[in-house]
């Protein structure tokens, strides 16, 4: 394996403080998902919008979500504000960790204090943008490993929050980007990243266009 040189860590640098647009097609169910991205200085900010197409026979009804998601350096606090749209009903949340770690979750109408178990990342089902927060966080994308991460989980389009366990590992690395395996419960697959450790293949879910 190949270390990358100073052009190309210079590149890599380069892209990280740009703003890029990013865009999957997702296959299950039939869906479209574009971000804005910044990367910059271990910091993230993301705006982007979530449609998917609804399938009666799988029991998934159509809806729309858009999310403005921002952390700051390390993770050590970060928000998101979630919104989605169905049929029947418009919802939307918002969560935020403070500095000490204690997670604000606000529905509006309702509001809660959770430790969530020290988790410091935030998985919105669904939203292949969440994938690339731990691998970002945890280096995987250039420094192979394991971890088991308590990730506080956000389901689509009911905007149900709980704490799940997630597991990601290392399988390969070079100049181009990386592969990670991904569980979550009895849920596995093996996401394929690039240099900067943003997703372009989650098999069976989206895959970057």
């Amino acid at each position: 394996m190949s270390s990358p040189t100073s052009t190309e860590r210079a590149e890599t640098a380069a892209r990280l403080r740009n703003p890029a647009v990013v865009t999957w097609q997702g296959t299950g169910p039939t869906s479209l998902e574009s971000v804005r991205l910044l990367l910059a200085d271990g910091r993230l900010r993301a705006s982007g919008r979530l449609i998917v197409a609804g399938d009666r026979q799988a029991g998934v009804e159509a809806y729309s979500a858009s999310y403005e998601a921002s952390l700051d350096r390390g993770e050590e606090a970060g928000r998101l504000l979630l919104r989605t749209t169905t049929a029947e009903q418009e919802r939307q949340i918002s969560l935020s960790r403070a500095e000490d770690g204690t997670w604000l979750v606000d529905h509006g109408h309702t509001s809660a204090r959770d430790h969530f178990g020290g988790s410091v990342t935030v998985h919105v089902a669904g939203a292949v943008t969440f994938a690339t927060l731990p691998i970002r966080r945890l280096n995987l994308h250039r420094t192979p490993g394991e971890f088991e991460i308590p990730v506080v989980h956000v389901s689509l389009p009911d905007l149900q929050v709980r704490l799940v366990d997630q597991t990601f590992r290392t399988v390969s690395v070079d100049e181009r980007g990386a592969v990670i395996a991904f569980t979550q419960g009895e849920f596995s697959t093996e996401l394929t990243v690039d240099a900067d450790g943003v997703v372009v293949d989650y098999p069976g879910v989206a895959t970057r266009v």
